[in-house]
């Protein structure tokens, strides 16, 4: 699976974003996909994580802020990303998990947030 992210920029602070990550390749089964971020300095961290049931995880800094979706006709999962904070900065990864716990990661998008 290759995954493709896009949608990071800058944005002041109490502004929005909206990532998405396309997949193509050999999708088939998944046991998941999600985001993850990493600040500089910091380890890579998960922001959230949805199950191939539809249950999810959100970190607790993002939740009610940030919302997960997706088009599966069109193979794309999204970060809706509201009232962003300057911790928010970060490059923001996505992941899919095949069945079988193959993980596949995009290239990482840059979400840089402005007081």
């Amino acid at each position: 699976v290759q995954l493709q992210a896009s949608g990071g920029g800058l944005v002041h602070s109490g502004g929005s974003l909206r990532l998405s990550c396309a997949a193509s390749g050999s999708i088939g089964c998944i046991n998941g996909m999600g985001w993850y971020r990493q600040a500089p300095g910091k380890q890579r961290e998960l922001v959230v994580w949805i199950t191939s049931g539809g249950s999810t995880n959100y970190a607790d800094s993002v939740k009610g802020r940030f919302t997960i979706a997706g088009d599966t006709a069109k193979n794309t999962m999204y970060l809706q990303m509201n009232s962003l904070r300057p911790e928010d900065t970060a490059v923001y990864y996505c992941k899919h998990q095949a069945c079988g716990y193959i993980n596949s990661w995009g290239q990482g998008t840059l979400v840089t947030v402005s007081s």
